[in-house]
């Protein structure tokens, strides 16, 4: 199972293509939020939300954890110190951790990555600074993948599933999705 975690504000491409992509490749995705159980995403998209934080014990069946993107949602995400024991757990078990846009600065903030390799948002990479920051659309650091924004959300979804389920199934997916190569 994966774990989608939603603070108000989100960027909406970031948490939402990640959804739909994994679901297309059959993986079970659950939408958790951190504010309530009906949440609105930056652009004004409100979004039900399948269960709420407080609902989550350990992280028994699960392969995945997402961090979306967006402003003020990072904040809201970074606020939960349920979500953050949470993180810190998935990364502590070799369970993936993957975050894109601006969210790897939630990670930084609560010292989850120190040392590995990550790319960011240009505008929060001053933000980075125990992780070493590349300039790459998607970063793989082990059990920490890493996405640059919202124009590489597909890309960054893709290879989560190359990461859950295999190269053929995501390359299998990305041309029944037209993705270009």
């Amino acid at each position: 199972m994966v774990l989608v975690f939603f603070g108000a504000g989100f960027e909406e491409v970031e948490a939402l293509t990640p959804v739909d992509v994994l679901r297309r490749a059959g993986i079970d995705v659950k939408m958790v939020g951190v504010d309530g159980d009906s949440i609105e995403g930056g652009h004004g998209i409100r979004i039900e939300m399948n269960q709420k934080i407080d609902a989550i014990g350990v992280l028994e069946d699960v392969e995945m954890i997402i961090l979306p993107g967006g402003v003020p949602g990072i904040d809201n995400l970074m606020k939960s110190e349920k979500l953050k024991g949470l993180v810190a757990e998935a990364l502590d078990k070799n369970i993936y951790v993957a975050a894109i846009c601006a969210a790897p600065t939630v990670l930084e903030a609560w010292g989850l990555i120190k040392g590995r390799q990550i790319t960011v948002y240009p505008s929060h990479a001053s933000s980075i600074v125990t992780a070493h920051l590349l300039d790459e659309d998607v970063v793989v650091d082990g059990n920490l993948i890493t996405g640059r924004g919202v124009g590489v959300a597909t890309a960054f979804s893709l290879e989560l599933v190359k990461q859950l389920k295999g190269a053929d199934v995501a390359n299998n997916l990305g041309r029944k999705m037209v993705v270009p190569e």
